[in-house]
């Protein structure tokens, strides 16, 4: 690049920086002439807002009133950086995609106070590359390198929420002196423009100042907990296109049996890649004593006859929502007499806690109901010792359970996880809210407490349920649940 083009570029926030062993060490003056011209006019005018703007503006009303008088800065991320200029798959902060639908890199929403107690919103994105300094074609990120990207004015129309150049926000963050709650963890820049904002405080204030952005977290886990009918169908379009990854694994396994989980796994990933954005969190694929690992994400033992493979994976859609669903299945297609014992015990307990799941319901009584079950019966079976009271209380089923029955569900897989408390784990069920139960019992292979013959086998089965005006619905009804069903299944789909 001649230095008259060098410095024209750096004028316009742009330079070319060649990669260091790249073959395109610099940039004719002619060349670079000839770029600038020649372009379409790509502008996209009427545009109708997506199908979520109407909530989004709700959900962005409701922070602006538990928040009068204070700025609000909710970051989308920045993209990570894998190797060299390779970067990670982006997802956008769950806070942010659920204010303002957007879901791309390096974007913040700002709600700015007025005088009457409301906010303006502004969201600040990337604009178009620019074509005069050359950022769209001799930049790795530019707009033939990354794709073309919605114009700010595309971006206002399609979002319902006006938008500004992100490069202008450090600016207009300095600009104000108004006290500020940013959404941290999500753009290192953005957390460290707050904190220069709070520079001059003492400490006892910068202790106040790091509970603000704290309660700004958990009131937007609290208002997500309940979801809009809106939300509700993106979790069904994941959950249903989750029933048909399972039956793909189901019609492909005898080629898993012929490689390893990893073949379950990338079978899974091709329908959520298809039907969705990704997978909403790593894949489980555990055959064999493997799934007695709670999150076994390795994937790389084999699938044999005669084992269990245990499948919990669940499409994320475009729009960022997730399903969340387990299965354990046969690989041989049929259970043993031991295992369908281990299943059907798992069954009754989902049973239980499915319905345990209406409205009004303290959140931990599906929980407290599938516990009790499994309790039961492994007293029944002589591996612990009642009274189920005594077990229940001082937790000893915990040892072959592990885990809680359930959890939230929407934008993350573990939703609202930083929500109080008070509304969530010691709250009551609430239409609108969607949940997994999931009991399971796991027989470690070194678990010298239960008889051989039960070591290394491992059971889940897990659901998405909606909390409805009535009672509940479950949205994974799709997939067969009992022993009885999941070999017919099987039967129907596995190739012999």
């Amino acid at each position: 690049m001649s230095d008259q083009q060098r410095s024209g570029a750096e004028q316009d926030g742009f330079v070319f920086t060649p990669r260091k062993n790249g073959q395109a060490q610099s940039v004719s003056d002619e060349l670079a002439a000839w770029m600038r011209t020649g372009w379409a006019d790509t502008e996209r005018r009427d545009l109708e807002p997506v199908a979520q703007a109407e909530h989004t503006a709700r959900r962005r009303a409701a922070l602006s009133a538990a928040f009068p008088g204070e700025r609000l800065v909710v970051p989308a991320g920045q993209l990570l950086t894998r190797s060299n200029d390779t970067e990670y798959p982006f997802r956008a902060a769950t806070d942010y995609a659920y204010l303002t639908g957007d879901t791309s890199d390096g974007g913040c929403l700002v709600l700015t106070p007025r005088a009457d107690g409301g906010h303006d919103a502004v969201l600040y994105l990337k604009p178009r590359s620019n074509r005069d300094n050359g950022e769209f074609w001799l930049g790795g990120y530019g707009e033939l390198w990354t794709g073309r990207r919605n114009s700010l004015s595309e971006a206002a129309d399609l979002l319902g929420v006006a938008t500004a150049d992100v490069r202008t926000l450090p600016d207009a963050l300095r600009a104000d002196a108004v006290t500020t709650r940013i959404v941290r963890g999500h753009d290192a820049d953005l957390d460290a423009i707050v904190d220069e904002l709070r520079a001059d405080a003492d400490d006892e204030a910068r202790a106040k100042s790091a509970k603000l952005d704290e309660d700004l977290g958990v009131t937007l886990a609290d208002h997500r907990l309940v979801k809009d009918e809106w939300e509700i169908a993106q979790l069904q379009l994941a959950v249903d296109a989750t029933v048909r990854g399972f039956n793909d694994v189901v019609t492909a396994l005898p080629q898993a049996k012929d490689t390893s989980e990893r073949y379950v796994e990338g079978t899974f990933f091709l329908r959520a890649r298809v039907e969705g954005n990704d997978v909403g969190y790593g894949t489980i694929a555990a055959s064999g004593p493997n799934a007695t690992t709670l999150h076994w994400t390795r994937n790389d033992g084999p699938v044999r006859d005669g084992d269990l493979l245990l499948l919990d994976a669940g499409v994320e859609t475009t729009t960022l929502y997730t399903a969340d669903v387990t299965r354990t299945m046969p690989v041989s297609g049929t259970f043993t007499d031991l295992q369908r014992k281990v299943y059907d015990l798992v069954y009754a307990a989902q049973e239980a806690g499915i319905a345990a799941v209406a409205p009004g319901r303290p959140f931990t009584d599906f929980h407290n109901a599938a516990q009790r079950v499994l309790a039961e019966g492994l007293i029944e079976w002589g591996l612990l010792e009642g009274p189920v009271d005594r077990v229940l209380e001082l937790g000893l089923q915990r040892r072959y359970t592990l885990h809680g029955t359930g959890h939230m569900l929407g934008l993350d897989v573990h939703d609202c996880a930083v929500s109080r408390q008070e509304v969530h784990l010691y709250g009551d069920l609430k239409p609108g809210m969607v949940l997994t139960v999931e009991p399971g019992l796991y027989f470690q292979p070194d678990d010298l407490t239960v008889p051989e013959e039960y070591r290394g086998i491992g059971v889940r089965i897990e659901d998405d349920v909606l909390v409805t005006e009535d009672g509940r619905r479950v949205m994974s009804e799709g997939l067969p649940r009992t022993s009885a069903d999941v070999e017919a299944w099987l039967a129907e789909r596995m190739p012999r």
